[in-house]
């Protein structure tokens, strides 16, 4: 759907960010990727993947957090 988004975890794992379609349904998918020894990115089993029609409760969330660090 669209173009995968990378932040790097550390020396060996990316986040990957994705927008994807699964069995008829609209997700975004979150999954660590790690460097297989080649060269290669493989998905690991830590992520998590829900409906994008979710995407807007689960920012809001996350930016709580951000507005707690800062009254912290």
């Amino acid at each position: 759907m669209s173009s995968p988004i990378e932040i790097r975890k550390n020396a060996r794992e990316v986040i990957r960010i994705e927008r994807q379609a699964f069995k008829g349904h609209d997700l975004v998918n979150l999954r660590v990727y790690f460097d297989a020894g080649d060269g290669e990115m493989k998905p690991g089993k830590q992520g998590v993947a829900f409906r994008a029609a979710l995407l807007p409760d689960v920012l809001q969330a996350l930016m709580a957090f951000c507005d707690s660090e800062d009254a912290a």
